[in-house]
């Protein structure tokens, strides 16, 4: 089991993690602590505990954020899809009238 050392707000942190993963949690640890650095710079320091609940709702806010555009670029997928379904069925009917439309014709 690894090991990594992250750095939040000036405090120092060691966290356990699987091998393997240690560059991936020193990421997410310097995001939070750019998060958290940016909190103080806005409102001036504050209690540990209330900086970790600000943070967390930061993240929280960007990650409600990021699902939100993802459902939406999901939603412009599925009405694409519809819509190409939607002129395929209409190509479909254009093809059938013009079938009809020779046949009269082969007729006369």
């Amino acid at each position: 089991m690894g090991q990594v050392t992250v750095t939040i707000n000036e405090r120092t942190y060691t966290v356990a993690c699987d091998d393997g993963q240690e560059e991936h949690i020193r990421q997410l640890g310097d995001y939070l602590d750019a998060r958290a650095r940016e909190l103080v710079r806005t409102v001036g320091m504050v209690s540990d505990n209330l900086l970790l609940v600000m943070t967390a709702l930061t993240v929280a806010d960007e990650l409600t954020d990021a699902h939100g555009e993802l459902e939406a670029l999901r939603g412009d997928g599925e009405a694409r899809e519809q819509a190409e379904a939607d002129v395929v069925e209409s190509l479909d009917a254009v093809a059938q009238r013009i079938s009809t439309v020779a046949d009269r014709l082969d007729r006369s």
